[in-house]
This record gives structure tokens, C-alpha cells and sequence, in this order.
């Protein structure tokens, strides 16, 4: 008998969004890996399943991962659960699909709910494109380079957002994009569940005092062409500048400068020597 993978989409907030087919998945399965077995412990005790369980989170998945491919390979079934929502997206998950293709061993999906897909179709903003962009790094510096490498993205953008960190994110947002419509969705399928529709200024000060809990999505505009302004190739030396400061070589500065101001690597780097 042939082992496999399944992926299962657990729900964000509300059990009743579980699906027939994933509930049938876990009954019939060898074993279950679980972000939080905690918190699995609850989904399966609410449906009645019992299943062996292994913990596979971020400081434990590349040792785990092996182990449980070695039991697939070995002909079990393993499905892959995280706490909420679809495993591997934003998620330690990615890396087992990923040791599992590697390995050629059969990977499947049942859907569920998702926080990326439920914000954004809510949201009200365009949908057409848009782009995920996950958690932003604690570390500030990680942070602000990662806001300033979608300064001109056109798309709707998603963010996920701990709550103790939305003031402080809604500000460097403002900072390094000015204002812009943002719409705040929080405990999505909870009782509590909010949708704010505003702007990035009105966010931040709203948001600069209170208290906020739950889990939350950030659905933010894309950069106005009209809006827009393109950075200049002195404006676009000055940053590599920054770079420079902090470590990276003259060249090293100018293509990350061009690659983030669409001006040229040669013009940055001339100015960086004159």
C-alpha cells in the first residue's frame, strides 16, 4: 500500500466550517502531524476522531519532517494539520510538502478555510491581483526593507498581524507608503469578528492607544500610478548609500537600488564613486 501526504485546512474560528470530506480524512488516516497537538486535541475530541498525533512545528521540522517521511515511504498515511487554516501557506508545513516532493512521495489537498482568501474577499478592495506578504520581521530593520521593496506595488497587498504589533505596523506602513485605504479584518468567523474599512492615518491613530485582540489580516491598496513618484537615480544613490553603511559592498548596494527604484546598477554605482 502506498503512503501519502494530505494537506487539510482546518478551520479559522468557526468548527462548523470543517468539511465533510476533511473530517473523513482524519478518521481514515495512519497519523496525524499537528502544529499544536494542544490544539488539535480539541478539533478531534469536537468530531469524535482518534488519531496518533506528531507535533511538526517551525523549531522542530527538519528533523520531524524526515521522520515522517520515512513512515509514508513506509506505507502510512499522514495528514497535515496546522492550528488554523491551510497548512504550508505563511506555515512550517511548506517545508514537509516540500521534503515530500523531493522524496516523490504523493501529496494531496483538502480544502478549508483560509484567512488570506476570506479577508481579501470581504475587503471590498481589487482582487483581480493581489499579493500575500505574511508576517513582517520582528526585527525592525527586516521590517522596513520589506515595506520599501513593495512601496510601488500596484497589487492589493494581504498581511497577517499579531495584535500586540498593529500600532507599530500601521505606522512604518504610513512612513514608508504615506496614506492609503486599508481595510482591518479581525477574528474572521469568531463572534467577535470586525471588518474595518479606513485609511493607513486614520488607522494609526486610532489604533495608537487601544487595546486590541484577536487575530487580524491587513487588506491594504496598491500604489496609485497617478500618486506615484519614481525615485531619482541621486535619490535611488542615497539609499544605496544606507546599504553601504550597513555592510554590503558599493555593488552589492547599487543592484539591491536599482532592483528597488528600477534606475540603473551602472548610473547608482558611478554616483556612489564620484
Amino acid at each position: 500500500m502506498e503512503g501519502k501526504l494530505i494537506v487539510v485546512g482546518t478551520p479559522i474560528g468557526n468548527l462548523s466550517d470543517f468539511s465533510p470530506r476533511a473530517i473523513k480524512t482524519l478518521k481514515t488516516c495512519d497519523f496525524i502531524a499537528a502544529e499544536d497537538t494542544r490544539v488539535t486535541i480539541k478539533l478531534l475530541n469536537h468530531f469524535r476522531i482518534k488519531k496518533p498525533m506528531v507535533s511538526y512545528y517551525e523549531h522542530n521540522k527538519i528533523e520531524r519532517g524526515d521522520m515522517i517521511c520515512t513512515r509514508i515511504q513506509a506505507g502510512e498515511t499522514c495528514v497535515l494539520v496546522s492550528d488554523a487554516g491551510m497548512p504550508a501557506i505563511s506555515d512550517p508545513g511548506q517545508l514537509l510538502v516540500a521534503q515530500c516532493a523531493q522524496r516523490g512521495i504523493p501529496v494531496y489537498v483538502v480544502p478549508g478555510p483560509t484567512a488570506v482568501i476570506s479577508a481579501l474577499a470581504v475587503a471590498g478592495l481589487p482582487t483581480g491581483r493581489f499579493t500575500f506578504e505574511g508576517f513582517l520581521s520582528m526585527n525592525k530593520k527586516g521590517r522596513k526593507e520589506h515595506l520599501e521593496e513593495v512601496k510601488h506595488e500596484r497589487r492589493t497587498m494581504v498581511f497577517y498581524e499579531a495584535p500586540h504589533k498593529l500600532s507599530a505596523t500601521l505606522n512604518d506602513m504610513l512612513e514608508a507608503w504615506g496614506d492609503r485605504n486599508i481595510v482591518i479584518v479581525r477574528e474572521l468567523t469568531k463572534i467577535h469578528e470586525e471588518i474595518i474599512r479606513t485609511t493607513l492615518q486614520e488607522a494609526a491613530q486610532r489604533y495608537e492607544q487601544a487595546i486590541v485582540k484577536g487575530e487580524l489580516v491587513l487588506v491594504i491598496e496598491g500604489a496609485s500610478e497617478q500618486n506615484e513618484t519614481i525615485p531619482t537615480v541621486e535619490e535611488a544613490a542615497q539609499r544605496a548609500k544606507v546599504y553601504m553603511e550597513e555592510g554590503l559592498s558599493a555593488s552589492e548596494a547599487a543592484k539591491k537600488a536599482a532592483k528597488e527604484t528600477s534606475c540603473k546598477k551602472g548610473e547608482i554605482y558611478r554616483l556612489l564613486n564620484s
